[in-house]
C-alpha cells in the first residue's frame, strides 16, 4: 500500500463523525475537506524520512496524519471570504461554500487543535511527543503559517527577498516540520532533513504561484488568476515568468543538494524533481 493510501485510511478512522447531532455539521465539514483528495505531500515526506532513517512508518502514521490535518485547517481558513475568498478547492466547492462560513471556521479550528491530541496519544516516548508538538506548533504559529498568511494578506511583500521570507513561513515551515517530525519518529538528527524541507517548500510555493498564472482551473482544481485579481505580490508579478522559473529551479537545486545528504534518498530525489516538472 502506498503512503497516501495508508494516510487516507487512517484519516477516516481518526475523524469519525460523532453520533451527537449537535456536533455533526462541524465534523462533517472537517471530514469533507480532509477527504477531498490532495497530494498528501506532507505526511508522505514525514513517513519517507522516518523510513530512510530506520524508523517504523506504521508507528509514525498518526503524527503524519496530524500534519495533514493541520495543512487542511490552513486551506479551509485560506479559502474563507475574509482571506482569499476562493469558491473552489481541489475541484470541489470550498468548505465554506458547501457548509457555510460558521461550520467552515469551526472545522478549521477542529483540524488545528485535534492534531495535538493525536500526537499526545501516539505511541512514542514523552520526549519525542514533546519535540513533535514543538515542531508542529512552531510551523503553524506567528513565525510559521500564521505569520506567512499575515504577510501575504496584510503587509504584502514588495521584494523577492520579502516574498521568499513569506513563502518560508506560509508554506515551507510545515513542509520542514513534516521532515523534522519524520526524523523525530525515527530518533534521528534533523538538520539535513529540515534544510531539505525548507528549500522544497519554497520551491513548491514558487511553482504554485507560476501555475496560478499559467495553468487552468480544471487542472489545478481551484481558481486560477485569483492572485492577480486581488493584487497580491507573487514571484510571477515581481520576476515575470522566466525569472520565476529560474527561482523555482534555484530552490529545487538547493533542495536536491540537501537531499543528497540524506540516506537512501532515491525516492526523495525523484519527488523533488517532480515538483519542478509541473511548470516545464
Amino acid at each position: 500500500m502506498k503512503y497516501a493510501d495508508k494516510v487516507n485510511d487512517r484519516l477516516k478512522k481518526l475523524l469519525l463523525v460523532p453520533k451527537y447531532k449537535g456536533l455533526q455539521k462541524t465534523a462533517e465539514a472537517a471530514a469533507y475537506s480532509l477527504n477531498a483528495g490532495g497530494k498528501r505531500l506532507r505526511p508522505e515526506l514525514c513517513l519517507e524520512i522516518c523510513r530512510i532513517y530506520g524508523g517504523d512508518t506504521q508507528k509514525a502514521l498518526d503524527p503524519a496524519c496530524a500534519i495533514e490535518m493541520m495543512h487542511t485547517f490552513s486551506l479551509i481558513h485560506d479559502d474563507l471570504p475574509c482571506m482569499d475568498d476562493d469558491d473552489l478547492r481541489r475541484g470541489k466547492p470550498s468548505c465554506h461554500k458547501a457548509f457555510g462560513e460558521t461550520a467552515a471556521l469551526l472545522a478549521g479550528d477542529l483540524l488545528a487543535i485535534y492534531p495535538f491530541e493525536i500526537i499526545a496519544d501516539c505511541g512514542f516516548s514523552a520526549e519525542q511527543r514533546i519535540e513533535m508538538v514543538e515542531s508542529l506548533s512552531n510551523a503553524v504559529g506567528l513565525y510559521g503559517m500564521i505569520g506567512g498568511q499575515n504577510a501575504d494578506t496584510l503587509s504584502r511583500p514588495e521584494t523577492v527577498g520579502e516574498l521568499v521570507g513569506t513563502y518560508t513561513m506560509k508554506t515551507a515551515a510545515l513542509i520542514r516540520a513534516s521532515c523534522e517530525i519524520g526524523c523525530i519518529c525515527a530518533g534521528a538528527e534533523t538538520k539535513a532533513a529540515e534544510e531539505y524541507g525548507e528549500n522544497l517548500g519554497i520551491a513548491f510555493q514558487i511553482v504554485d504561484d507560476i501555475l496560478d498564472y499559467t495553468s487552468d482551473e480544471k487542472v489545478l482544481g481551484k481558481p486560477v488568476g485569483s492572485d492577480k485579481e486581488k493584487g497580491k505580490a507573487t514571484v510571477f508579478s515581481l520576476c515575470g515568468l522566466e525569472g520565476a522559473k529560474d527561482l523555482a529551479r534555484e530552490y529545487t537545486a538547493k533542495a536536491l543538494e540537501a537531499a543528497a545528504k540524506l540516506p537512501d534518498n532515491a525516492y526523495i530525489t525523484e519527488l523533488t524533481t517532480k515538483m519542478l516538472t509541473r511548470i516545464n
